[in-house]
């Protein structure tokens, strides 16, 4: 007989139709849908949900310093959700813990975005401690080569205008 795989709740359906267009290239829509998501949980839903929307709205927002606001409200999210909290799922505490690489990629990125590098440095630090969490699977394996594709980027100088040539006599 075939094990059953539990069924996904209807906000988790929601976020990954969510992802699912702002991969496909629609960040507006993506954008839209995860607003909405938001309206609804932010003040009576669920730790993992709203960290999960606040990550996916980071990534779907067109400026620096938006998507920064919103990693900021993901990673508040995900700071707030302990074992002890009252109702709290033991498996959403798991997902949200998972999500901390990303967190502070997210967080990493936008503070390079904004030329704000010893920020994105810290915040890459963190991404680089947490990723020894990650399985080794396909998401993890994507997530340490964003890692080290940004720590990459922020060890190499910034690039500035090009010098005009110097004619020699």
């Amino acid at each position: 007989m075939a094990e059953q795989q539990p069924a996904e709740d209807p906000i988790t359906t929601r976020i990954g139709q969510a992802v699912i267009l702002h991969r496909g290239g629609d960040r507006e829509e993506a954008r839209n849908r995860l607003t909405v998501l938001w309206g609804e949980l932010e003040h009576g839903g669920g730790t993992f949900h709203r960290c999960a929307v606040a990550h996916y709205l980071a990534a779907a927002q067109e400026d620096a310093e938006s998507a920064l606001r919103w990693d900021r409200r993901a990673l508040a999210a995900a700071d707030a959700l302990t074992w002890e909290e009252p109702g709290s799922d033991p498996a959403d505490v798991v997902r949200v813990r998972a999500l901390y690489p990303s967190l502070h990629l997210g967080l990493a990125a936008a503070h390079h975005r904004l030329g704000e590098p010893v920020a994105a440095r810290r915040e890459l630090v963190l991404a680089r401690r947490a990723v020894g969490a990650l399985p080794e699977s396909e998401h993890g394996d994507g997530v340490r080569a964003a890692v080290d594709r940004l720590e990459r980027r922020l060890a190499s100088p910034v690039p500035g205008p090009v010098p005009p040539r110097r004619q020699l006599p």
